[in-house]
């Protein structure tokens, strides 16, 4: 870790949760003004099914594919985030690791599940008296090498199942 002559507060804490809620408000209820006030202007988001972009313009325009041209498959969604490790690194810039998980309505059956898991690990600065993040990283886990599993890994792969 870096060193860094300042602390997080408790409040600086709560206002960084806070940031990942109205992220999650945002994305998941199609607020396009929610969601693009998460980010710096320059900020850059990497979606595994996306690919990386920077810029509120770039990250619009992935929000607007899922919210419109995969309705059936975001609609009802809820992005859940929990766990947080918060690293302060240079003044007024923090590294944030955490877990998160989706949550989906299927309307067409009326039930719920649980779409996916897996970690962040993600940058946030403060602006004007603001958190927002500057990177944005989503490790879904969809194969066995996307675990971030730092012990020895004794499973064995199903046959045919290369890379998962």
């Amino acid at each position: 870790m870096a060193e860094h002559n300042w602390k997080l507060t408790a409040e600086d804490r709560l206002e960084i949760q806070e940031l990942y809620a109205r992220y999650a408000w945002g994305i998941d209820l199609a607020d396009a003004d929610m969601a693009l006030s998460c980010f710096t202007e320059d900020a850059w988001f990497d979606h595994l099914w996306q690919g990386r972009v920077q810029g509120h313009e770039a990250i619009l325009k992935n929000l607007q594919a899922l919210w419109n041209d995969r309705q059936n498959w975001w609609y009802g969604r809820q992005h859940v985030m929990n766990h947080f490790i918060m690293e302060p690194r240079e003044p007024e810039t923090v590294a944030v690791r955490c877990f998160f998980q989706i949550l989906q309505f299927n309307v067409d059956y009326g039930t719920n599940f649980v779409f996916g898991i897996g970690t962040r690990n993600d940058v946030v600065v403060r602006r004007d008296g603001r958190w927002l993040f500057q990177n944005l990283s989503v490790n879904a886990w969809t194969a066995m090498d996307q675990v971030p599993w730092k012990g020895e890994r004794l499973l064995k792969e199903r046959p045919g199942k290369a890379g998962s």
